[in-house]
């Protein structure tokens, strides 16, 4: 056994771990609870590698995680996170994240699901499967229903090549729970589960202001009014998708505001006028349909 000091701050260093967390305090707004669940995982991991490095036994930590909470909360972007950490420890040989649904997994007819489901792992393999909504591969109450086979070809994966790569379950909580519940074989092989909460109205109006600035508009203080106000009423209503939702109400906001410089075209328009959304592109365009 190798019983040389190590310098945890060189290890750390070798690493580009501490830039990527840094990248996700910076690129995404809130969810505290998450970013300290990642540097949790991050350092369990580092730590482990240290370890093994020195040639200290220890069990391999688990690595397939589950992402519960509602769409627009940064799920995927935290998954891309981990698939970069978890390659710079050299947990996973490639660091890429394979997103896929159900329909790229589960086939129509018998005998289609399988190869299917096989080429989704080839590709995936050295890196992170994100199977988003992954509750929707499980359909108890359709007989001809064929998700049960790809659950099983990905427990096998899942357990027998967990060297080689990492599977991210996300999606709804409550639909999440009731998979797991369904599924024992799939919950024992989870060993993080992270839950995304909701953004809050300020939140989400900061997140609406670095979306904006990154296409090089502002908000108005009477439209940053407006579209607190939105927000809010938004939240309340069916199919909610936090930042995603906020996106769209942006998408529309600039849409309005280029209709109304159009119909205004006979005047000489200045850089403030092409820049600024006006509380009224936000007021006719938020309608609660996205």
């Amino acid at each position: 056994m190798n019983t040389a000091p190590i310098n945890l701050q060189e290890e750390y260093a070798k690493t580009e771990i501490a830039k990527i967390l840094n990248l996700l305090d910076e690129e995404l707004v809130g969810l505290a609870p998450v970013k300290s669940r990642i540097r949790e995982i991050a350092a369990l991991l580092l730590i482990d590698k240290l370890r093994r490095n020195l040639g200290i036994t220890s069990a391999n930590p688990g690595l397939h995680m589950s992402f519960t909470g509602s769409p627009g909360t940064g799920k995927t972007t935290v998954g891309l996170k981990m698939a970069d950490i978890l390659y710079q420890l050299g947990y996973i040989k490639k660091g890429h994240l394979l997103t896929v649904t159900r329909d790229d997994l589960v086939g129509q007819y018998i005998g289609h699901t399988a190869p299917k489901t096989k080429e989704v792992l080839k590709k995936a393999m050295g890196g992170v499967l994100f199977i988003d909504e992954a509750y929707y591969l499980y359909k108890p109450d359709n007989e001809r229903d064929y998700g049960a086979e790809a659950i099983e070809i990905l427990l096998q994966v899942m357990e027998n090549q967990r060297d080689e790569l990492v599977v991210i379950l996300a999606g709804y909580k409550e639909p999440m729970d009731k998979f797991y519940e369904s599924n024992p074989g799939l919950s024992s092989r989870i060993a993080n589960h992270i839950d995304f909460p909701d953004y809050s109205v300020d939140e989400l109006l900061q997140i609406a202001k670095i979306m904006l600035d990154d296409q090089q508009y502002q908000l108005t203080p009477q439209a940053e009014v407006a579209l607190g106000e939105y927000i809010k009423k938004r939240k309340e209503k069916p199919l909610f998708a936090n930042a995603r939702s906020v996106k769209n109400a942006l998408d529309r906001a600039r849409m309005r505001q280029a209709n109304r410089i159009f119909d205004s075209r006979g005047q000489v328009l200045t850089k403030k006028e092409l820049v600024n959304l006006e509380a009224e592109d936000i007021l006719q365009s938020t309608v609660f349909n996205d």
